[in-house]
């Protein structure tokens, strides 16, 4: 359900910025980001995940002024790095964990921990028209975004950030989910794609992976050096 529900998501919001042929340049000031938004919203017809933005606020807040590096420690040997070279990304993955390749519809690449598949971390990728070259067409307030997918999910959110590194916007999102399950959500939008990574696991092992996690997302870069 889960997954159902993050994949309608994230498709609802591609057609709908597909549709409003959005351009909003990495390097942008938050003026643009805003009309960008606003675009967005203006749409009554785009689908539900679009209407559940409705209610966002019109904040402004800082864009990334600073570049944050991308994570390269293997943490003693518990990540590995991975390159696609086929679709043109890179991440550090966890070590000795079972990998998949797609599913149609729901992910590109899966990692799974060996003994409970409820750890996982999964690559997904859909293609946005080649307008759209930043994730801030979703909107300005990253918390408040945020917040609207947590509603959509059952889950309180713990966090929301965004960083600038190596010229691509990430907006990442830290779910608690009512199931009992802790999420992290990490979307960009790169060649014409918006990527999109999430890692999985029980509230109870949270503490556990947390490091591990956000690693592994500071890591992903959806080119190639």
């Amino acid at each position: 359900m889960k997954l159902a529900t993050s994949t309608l998501i994230i498709a609802s919001l591609i057609q709908s910025i597909n549709a409003l042929n959005l351009q909003v340049p990495q390097n942008k000031g938050v003026s643009s980001r805003r009309e960008a938004f606003s675009k967005v919203l203006s749409v009554s017809s785009s689908g539900a995940a679009i209407a559940a933005f409705a209610g966002l606020p019109n904040v402004a807040l800082a864009y990334p002024s600073d570049e944050t590096p991308k994570t390269t420690t293997r943490m003693g040997g518990l990540l590995e790095k991975y390159q696609d070279s086929t679709r043109g990304w890179t991440i550090l993955c966890p070590s000795g964990w079972n990998k998949f390749e797609g599913e149609v519809g729901a992910y590109d690449v899966k990692w799974q921990d060996l003994v409970d598949p409820r750890e996982n971390i999964k690559v997904s990728s859909t293609p946005v028209k080649s307008t759209t070259t930043s994730i801030a067409a979703l909107g300005e307030d990253v918390k408040a975004i945020g917040e609207s997918l947590a509603t959509k999910r059952n889950a309180k959110l713990v966090k929301s950030e965004e960083r600038l590194t190596e010229g691509i916007l990430f907006y990442t999102f830290d779910f608690a989910i009512a199931d009992g399950t802790h999420q992290l959500l990490q979307l960009c939008v790169n060649k014409g794609k918006i990527w999109s990574l999430d890692a999985n696991t029980t509230e109870k092992r949270w503490s556990k992976r947390e490091e591990l996690y956000y690693n592994v997302l500071g890591s992903f870069m959806p080119k190639l050096a």
